[in-house]
Formats: C-alpha cells, structure tokens, sequence
C-alpha cells in the first residue's frame, strides 16, 4: 500500500458554482502537503445539457450551436467570479470548446454512441481546468491530468470496460511521479481512451467509478468521496426502511458498487464526506 496517497474525488453539485468551488479550495487548503489526487465531475447539470447538443446534431435541428453556447455561456459567467477578465483560463476553456465545434460542423457520425462520447467528455474536461486554475490561484499547486491518458478502455462507447493491467501501468507511469508533497494532481472522472486513442466514458456517475480505479491501481491510503450527503447507505432510503449506513468499503467493493451505478441520497445544503478504504 502507498500509504500515503489519498483520492478525493468532488462531484458536480460540489462544483456547480463559484462560492462551492471556492469552499473546495477551503477544503483542500487542511490537506497542503499531502500526496493527493483530486477527480471532479463536470460542472451541475452540464452532462445532460451536451446531451442535448448531441441530440441536436443528430436530428440537424438547427439548434446543436445554440445549445452548445448555452453551456459555454454558463461556464463563463462562472468563470467571472473566480478569475480577473484576462486569466489564462479563458483561453483554454474556448480552446476546449471549439473541440466540440470542431465535432458539430461534421456530418453526425454513423455511431451515435462514439459521437457522444467525444462531445459529453467535455464537461469533465472543462470543469477539472477551472478547478486546476481556481486552486492554482489560491496557492494550490496543482498539476492538471487528462485521465484518457490513464484509463485505458475498449472501445464499448458510453459503458466501455476498463483494461487493467494498461490502467494500472499507466497509473505508475504517469500519475506517481506527479504525485509529491508541494502538488496536488487533479483529474476528470468518466472519461477513458480506447486503443485507438479516441475517448470513451465510463457510463452516467462514472466518476466515483474512476475515483475507485485510481485507488485500487495506486494502491491508495483512501478514498474519499465528497457530497452534500450523510453517507453510503445499504439501501436508497426514499424506497427501504431500516437502512445502514456503511462506514467502511474495500476498493473492490466501491469498484462494484459505482460500476453498478449506486448512488447516495442527496440532502443539500450540506457538505460530507463519504470516505472508502483499502481494507476492512
């Protein structure tokens, strides 16, 4: 065990806005010194607004561009409450968007499944580069990591299945030497890369799936998941009574459990942390 790595891992309602972004950095500031990889999800609802995008290519409505600047839009106005007008971030983020429109001045491509996973993906990556450059701004060293070049997958668009042992070895190769004392590694959950190096995700809540595999092939101290809930319960509460909450999971038992789509009850305007370890 590489007692002492830590994975933290922020979802999307974590990171919605600027006040929560900044409460994230408040956060992060208690662990300065610690070996620790960061994943975060794309921004709120971000995921179903580049569905959208998607659908709209596919059907030629028209209306694919304007969706899309809806979400740009959003993120930039977030942007406003983080950064000055000039910051360097405004210009990797429109660089991270015209990949999109790069996608929807094409034909719609004959795998529906393939597209979406090229223009979805974006969110996370969108996201993880405001959140690398907000910590960065408050004297957060941060190193910004593109997950596609660690999780390795098959190419089973929107549900692909991870390769472990490429996973693992990249995960060595790659994430260990980034991971010291004076910085943290930030990078995007959900997201993967085929074989042919053409991006892939991990299915809908993949992100706690990823936390769970960065763990498991850094041979992690812990992993923490952190969401404005009372913790991993047994059951959904809202369907079953006499629910228990889970104090302790194995990285395998998390692994199984996010690839499988369990999910917490949300009870805002809270904030908790869920946390998993290696052993029980």
């Amino acid at each position: 065990m590489n007692s002492d790595i830590r994975v933290f891992k922020f979802g999307g309602a974590s990171i919605r806005d600027a006040e929560r972004i900044q409460k994230v950095a408040d956060i992060l500031a208690n662990y300065k010194g610690t070996r620790l990889l960061i994943v975060v999800s794309a921004l709120g609802k971000t995921t179903n607004a580049l569905e959208k995008v998607v659908d709209a290519h596919v059907a030629q409505t028209g209306k694919a561009f304007e969706l899309l600047n809806e979400v740009k839009i959003a993120h930039y106005k977030l942007l406003e409450g983080l950064f000055e007008p000039n910051a360097e971030i405004y210009t990797s983020l429109n660089d991270t968007f015209v990949e999109i429109e790069w996608a929807l001045e094409e034909e719609p491509h004959e795998d529906y499944d393939y597209m979406y996973d090229q223009i979805v993906s974006v969110g996370e990556l969108a996201s993880s580069q405001i959140v690398a450059a907000y910590l960065a701004k408050a004297e957060l060293p941060t190193h910004w990591l593109d997950a596609r070049d660690v999780v390795r997958t098959d190419n089973l668009y929107r549900s692909a299945g991870v390769i472990w042992d490429e996973t693992m070895e990249a995960a060595k190769r790659s994430v260990l030497p980034e991971l010291t004392n004076e910085q943290f590694v930030l990078t995007q959950g959900f997201i993967g890369s085929s074989s042919e190096n053409f991006t892939t995700t991990l299915g809908r809540e993949g992100s706690d799936y990823t936390a769970a595999i960065f763990s498991y092939c850094l041979d992690a101290k812990d992993m923490s998941i952190w969401k404005d809930v009372p913790g991993v319960l047994t059951a959904d509460p809202r369907l079953f009574e006499n629910v228990t909450k889970l104090d302790r999971l194995s990285y395998r038992e998390a692994i199984e459990m996010t690839y499988y789509g369990a999910k917490v009850r949300i009870i805002p305007p809270l904030f908790f942390l869920i946390a998993w370890m290696p052993k029980i």
